[in-house]
């Protein structure tokens, strides 16, 4: 049985010599592979089943697979001889959105959140894609071996929606008890791009983002008598205009800054004043001194606001920023030309395209911002038909965007390419 393994291997090996043969090869299924997760979709920090089939793939293509890293990790190794390490990242978790594609995989899961509440599941931001292509990439790497040398460690990270599963895995120990990486490279779906192509952003591609809830406080009362009262509605309102001359009126114009006010619920009847307001925030930025330059507008300007509202002491808001925050990313510039030749190679100069950075957030930055400063290359992956790509651009119409319930990547030409793109710069980045 091993005898015929062997040779089954060998004659597959010579049959496919190079990336794109082997993508073709694997389409069918990697195809197969991709609509069992998308139907199949897990929460973050619950992708336990998500985890175990991708851990079984790159057990099945020989790579040396730990599980259970920072939560519901996984890490492959690929040794082949001296030379680079090259790490190669995953996500595996899932949104809580309904699905509306219409696709005959669609996802029809049900779950409980962390706070009990029943909510559905979607892969609407491409991380079953992402796996596929994840999957594909380690097959051909390890039919190729005679085009490389050095280590590949290939992650399955958890919790990148909630922008803590890099951390996770790097508390656990990824860059100690693994080989540490020289350089690391990622693809992420892009829902405007047309499928068989590839976006690159040299230098800051996503963005620092930060959560934050301001508490706003206030005396409750009868709504005919707001004399008798301290009316937090009021304040909250003029907090919210307040929070606008942040980016107008104090960052520089030119720095991206974000500060969007998403949520904010207040009272319970028309005639009655309440008694608190709660706002959520959400802050964004590139540079480090922009990011605190923004929280310490918010707290200076909320604590303002109450006192111009003459709140007592004990009535004065808080400012509360969540430890769930991203860190921006940073493409380092010379890895990216460097990726970006070696892909251009592999599916044409002209189907890689020069990208703008956005205002997203994604914490693959973290592997970069250890003391060991690894150099980052996150690339977009083209997702959508070209006529229908061209259609909206010529009429300046949006098509469904990431985390949107009617996101749907077109997945043969997707997969195929993010393979061949994902192993063309792997394999280039640890030539013999």
């Amino acid at each position: 049985m091993k005898l015929l393994t062997l040779l089954l291997f060998v004659a597959k090996s010579l049959l496919a010599a190079d990336p794109a043969s082997i993508a073709k090869h694997e389409l069918p299924s990697l195809v197969l592979l991709y609509q069992e997760l998308h139907a199949n979709p897990e929460l973050s920090m619950h992708e336990s089943e998500t985890a175990a089939i991708i851990a079984k793939e790159l057990r099945a293509t020989g790579l040396e697979v730990t599980e259970k890293v920072g939560g519901n990790g996984i890490v492959g190794v690929l040794k082949n001889g001296d030379g680079p390490v090259i790490l190669v990242r995953t996500d595996l978790d899932a949104l809580p959105v309904k699905e509306q594609t219409g696709a005959p995989y669609a996802s029809t899961k049900v779950v409980k959140d962390d706070l009990g509440r029943e909510v559905n599941v979607m892969h609407a931001c491409g991380h079953d894609i992402h796996m596929a292509s994840f999957v594909g990439t380690a097959r051909a790497l390890s039919q190729l071996r005679d085009q490389w040398k050095g280590t590949v460690v290939m992650i399955g990270q958890p919790a990148e929606e909630r922008v803590i599963g890099a951390r996770l895995m790097l508390r656990a120990g990824l860059f100690s008890k693994f080989p540490k990486p020289d350089k690391a490279i990622a693809l992420h779906c892009s829902s405007d791009m047309a499928h068989g192509t590839v976006g690159i952003v040299e230098g800051y591609a996503l963005a620092n983002v930060d959560t934050v809830e301001v508490v706003v406080k206030g005396v409750g009362g009868h709504g005919s008598m707001p004399h008798l009262a301290k009316d937090p509605i009021v304040l909250a309102a003029q907090i919210v205009l307040a929070l606008q001359t942040i980016v107008s009126r104090e960052v520089k114009p030119g720095d991206p800054a974000v500060v969007t006010v998403g949520s904010i619920h207040g009272g319970t009847k028309s005639n009655i004043i309440s008694d608190e307001v709660r706002l959520q925030l959400t802050v964004r930025s590139y540079k480090t001194e922009t990011r605190q330059h923004l929280i310490e507008s918010i707290k200076r300007i909320v604590q303002a606001q109450a006192e111009s509202a003459n709140m007592p002491a004990d009535k004065m808001p808080k400012v509360i920023v969540s430890d769930d925050r991203a860190s921006a990313l940073y493409n380092q510039p010379a890895l990216c030309a460097e990726v970006r030749q070696l892909i251009g190679a592999a599916i044409g100069s002209n189907n890689v395209l020069t990208r703008e950075p956005v205002m997203g957030a994604e914490d693959f930055s973290e592997y970069g911002m250890t003391k060991d400063k690894v150099p980052l290359c996150l690339f977009w992956l083209g997702t959508q038909p070209p006529g229908v790509v061209a259609e909206a651009k010529a009429k300046g119409t949006a098509l469904p965007s990431l985390h949107s319930p009617n996101f749907k990547p077109i997945p043969e030409p997707s997969i195929e390419t993010g393979v061949k793109a994902m192993t063309s710069a792997v394999i280039g980045l640890m030539k013999k």
